[in-house]
């Protein structure tokens, strides 16, 4: 599952590497210093000889080499048993379903690169269903939302292909962007991207009102004028309120999916509900919204950040029987 937030590889059906999708290179040698969680913990905190690049933006590949190197880097954190060479690999790839055969092309080429042997494609919101346990060829419909870092994939799927879809780039980083702009406008606070996703995973929601409300969530950082510190308690109301915008277009998106399926497919829908996964599934009280506005109950997958990785993982066993890999 090659992510603009996180790449997570499956082999032999475990997850064997659940990292972000991040680089760490030297400016002046080109040398890759870290990869994923190393190179993580350097972004937003480099001086200049190091830079951090995220190959991904907006769940295709922005910088081919920079996605290589991370490729192959984390291949090399699976551990072949006993084997002395690397295997010759055999790999199954999400992309975006409103992705370009350009971009498609771009996922091909880096992995071809970083040491695979045959690689196949899948669409994102496919995989996830498979994930999930959905017999995705059978013909009653069912629709994915798939919250991802840089696109959120909506798609209704029957008899093993993709009926509607709707792929737009509003997702988990755009949520980070809103919660640093708000933190700027209405705190005078200057906060980077590592820390407006933690704000998000603690008091992030969709709803102003929720049950089991989370705990304010302390935050540090200097004063956008005085450079001073400060200490700025931040609640879940806070966040509902900076949130507003966004999830109201991934709304929207859910709304012209289901405006473009075909009736019969719809009831289905309606019968068996809509299932979320994705990072961005995981948001405070995101499937109850969904549901009161939509009117079809919203179902969050079991473990919604692996169920692309695990679809991904049954697609590459049956490699020979699901025609809609994409060769």
């Amino acid at each position: 599952d090659l992510g603009t937030a996180n790449t997570i590889i499956i082999y032999n059906d475990k997850v064997v590497v659940d990292e972000p999708s991040i680089v760490a290179i030297q400016r002046d040698t080109q040398k890759i210093m870290a990869v994923g969680k190393r190179a993580m913990m350097m972004h937003g905190k480099t001086h200049e000889n190091i830079k951090t690049i995220r190959p991904l933006r907006d769940g295709v590949i922005a910088d081919f080499q920079a996605a290589e190197y991370m490729l192959r880097e984390m291949i090399k954190m699976i551990n072949f048993h006993n084997s002395i060479f690397p295997p010759a690999l055999k790999m199954v790839i999400c992309i975006p379903s409103g992705i370009t055969e350009v971009e498609e092309r771009a996922v091909k080429d880096s992995a071809e690169q970083a040491g695979a042997k045959e690689v196949r494609l899948i669409h994102e919101p496919m995989a996830a269903a498979i994930g999930m346990g959905i017999d995705v060829e059978s013909p009653e419909g069912c629709m994915v939302v798939d919250i991802g870092g840089g696109t959120t994939e909506i798609a209704v799927i029957s008899l093993g292909g993709i009926v509607a879809n709707k792929s737009i780039k509003v997702a988990g980083d755009d949520l980070n962007a809103d919660i640093v702009e708000y933190m700027g406008r209405m705190h005078n606070l200057r906060i980077d991207e590592p820390t407006a996703e933690r704000i998000k995973m603690q008091v992030g929601s969709a709803l102003p009102e929720l049950e089991d409300a989370p705990e304010d969530y302390m935050v540090i950082g200097p004063n956008k004028v005085t450079a001073l510190p400060m200490q700025v308690p931040v609640s879940y109301q806070e966040i509902a309120h900076c949130l507003e915008k966004s999830i109201a277009k991934i709304e929207n998106a859910i709304l012209q999916a289901l405006e473009a399926t075909p009736p019969e497919l719809y009831a289905d829908i309606v019968k068996r509900g809509i299932y979320l996964t994705g990072g961005g599934a995981q948001l405070h009280g995101l499937s109850k919204r969904l549901t009161d506005k939509i009117t079809i109950p919203f179902h969050v997958a079991e473990d919604p950040l692996h169920a692309v990785a695990r679809g991904t993982g049954v697609a590459l066993k049956n490699v020979n029987n699901f025609g809609f890999l994409i060769r």
